[in-house]
């Protein structure tokens, strides 16, 4: 099928989730406009990571990613549910009739579009500094990537200073990837893209970062021996070379917030 939006790899549109028998650790709570909140880690943590899963929502593999991030940096770590019980339907997945592709066409100008998402999560990330968080950093996975990325672009005030809403933001094989965005960040991002992700649009992306004063903090590595979605709800887990650069990218995502 093609895809919807410029730079979405078509293998995007045609891996499936994996299942997984990952018993996550943390619980799932109310916090600000959202009923449903996986989080994860030292609940007095002035380090606070926000997750932006892929369009699956939930999944054991994207949980198991923010028991590692929590535990590794000491940080606390919530995934809100921000399509708000009505992640992408798996009997919709893979679209391959022409109502499934016009399905999965509305979830992205609608339950996922940016403008839809975007609001909650600067709204949160400000929440959090308002209760005392000194540092909020932001990952996503595939579609995710690309809102983490963005919100990496926007501001807030902060006793009567205008900073970036988030200290740092990262993509994990992200889905419509593009140069142009690197022009309006503000702050150090990290990109991990898989093998099915356009390598051409990376390049482009990396040689725009490196012009920004904070380009040294950045952190990149192609997986292109990895599937798009190897380190979210389309991780096997049980493969050797998956579960291997699973944990690499996440053991990349601490350091990278480390040193944010």
């Amino acid at each position: 099928m093609s895809s919807p939006v410029p730079y979405t790899s078509e293998a995007c549109c045609q891996i499936s989730p994996v299942n997984s028998a990952y018993q996550p650790k943390g619980e799932k709570i109310k916090l600000g406009k959202y009923d449903e909140v996986y989080a994860v880690g030292d609940k007095s943590s002035s380090t606070v990571v926000i997750n932006i899963f892929d369009i699956f929502g939930f999944y054991p593999q994207t949980q198991q990613g923010a028991d590692i991030i929590a535990e590794k940096l000491g940080a606390r770590v919530l995934m809100p549910d921000f399509f708000f019980g009505k992640p992408y339907p798996l009997d919709q997945f893979p679209a391959k009739t022409e109502e499934q592709k016009k399905f999965y066409q509305n979830f992205f100008a609608t339950t996922a579009s940016f403008g839809n998402v975007m609001p909650g999560l600067l709204d949160l990330a400000k929440e959090l500094r308002e209760q005392g968080a000194t540092k909020v950093f932001v990952y996503g996975f595939c579609w995710g990537g690309k809102v983490a990325t963005l919100s990496g672009c926007k501001t807030t005030e902060v006793d009567g200073k205008t900073i970036p809403i988030f200290d740092a933001v990262a993509a994990i094989h992200p889905a419509m990837m593009s140069a142009e965005d690197g022009k309006h960040l503000l702050v150090p991002i990290a990109i991990f893209p898989s093998g099915d992700e356009s390598v051409d649009e990376y390049k482009k992306l990396i040689d725009e970062l490196k012009t920004k004063p904070w380009a040294d903090k950045n952190a990149y590595r192609v997986y292109s021996n990895m599937h798009h979605g190897w380190a979210a709800a389309r991780a096997d887990l049980d493969n050797e070379d998956n579960n291997r650069e699973y944990m690499d990218v996440y053991g990349r995502l601490v350091t990278f917030f480390q040193n944010a």
